[in-house]
């Protein structure tokens, strides 16, 4: 029977430290948060981040912008909050309307204020390990295994997906800590047997219960990074928890896994851009 690693518990650790931080140094910190249109999700993700942003004690400017606002306006903004002294973090909600290009307003972010990390100047220095800040998801991951005591050092790693968001990164971090990576995605063959391989497995596929027993090492960790609707609508995972959490030595629980760990991780993040830019 897996023990269930608390996500809530983990971020909520982090989120007082950086609150203690700022408030014991006197600190001024500001995350401007950029939203494009009216994403019900992205909604509840952008006023998520506020509320980790008062608990924090950093100043939050919400930037809510009509979905027809053109690229050049939004870079435009983008490029009047790199210069603004108040702000150390700039986050741009994704996903954005079709008509914009995500990979242009990603380079206009200054990658001292990109506390998302996914600026190429920062995923370069992630590839190298001379980095200043971690995509929030896969930095969260991290956090979470370590909570569990495990020791990624020599340990064999499977990632299923390989998106540039968590996939890729996810696969830097854990060869940063000495772990024997495979990345598996669409074109994988035999990827039950490659799963199972497994002392470390992080799914991050985004298909509801698509990590099966069968796919599962006998006490693996086992982290969900999925966040899916099932056939019932209800908020699920990428795993099987029923049928893998007996199987596993740790698992993440969906929700209250690794999603609370992005926002905290966000939050440290922009407390880190503040030093960067001091």
């Amino acid at each position: 029977m897996a023990k269930l690693i608390d996500g809530k518990a983990v971020s909520q650790k982090i989120k007082e430290e950086v609150r203690d931080e700022i408030e014991s140094k006197g600190l001024d910190v500001g995350l401007a948060v950029v939203i494009v249109g009216n994403d019900p999700a992205s909604r509840v993700y952008v006023n998520n981040k506020k509320k980790a942003c008062e608990f924090c004690g950093i100043k939050s400017y919400e930037y809510a912008l009509p979905e027809e606002t053109k690229e050049k306006e939004l870079r435009d903004l983008i490029r009047t909050l790199n210069n603004d002294p108040n702000i150390n973090g700039i986050l741009v909600q994704l996903p954005l309307p079709k008509h914009i290009r995500e990979y242009k307003i990603i380079k206009t972010i200054s990658p001292k204020k990109d506390v998302d990390a996914f600026h190429a100047e920062n995923v370069g220095r992630i590839v190298i390990g001379n980095y200043a800040f971690l995509p929030c998801t896969p930095a969260g991951v991290m956090e979470l295994i370590h909570s569990t005591g495990t020791d990624v050092d020599g340990k064999e790693c499977v990632v299923i997906g390989r998106s540039n968001i968590v996939g890729k990164p996810m696969a830097m971090l854990l060869l940063h800590e000495n772990a024997t990576v495979t990345i598996c995605h669409s074109h994988t063959k035999d990827l039950a047997e490659v799963c199972r391989r497994a002392d470390i497995l992080v799914s991050a596929v985004g298909k509801a219960d698509f990590v099966t027993a069968d796919m599962v090492k006998e006490g693996a960790v086992v982290i969900d990074v999925g966040m899916n609707r099932n056939a019932e609508n209800k908020l699920c995972g990428d795993v099987k928890f029923d049928e893998v959490e007996p199987k596993a030595s740790y698992i993440t629980p969906v929700p209250g896994g690794v999603g609370p760990m992005t926002i905290a991780m966000l939050m440290k993040n922009t407390l880190s851009a503040k030093y960067l830019q001091s």
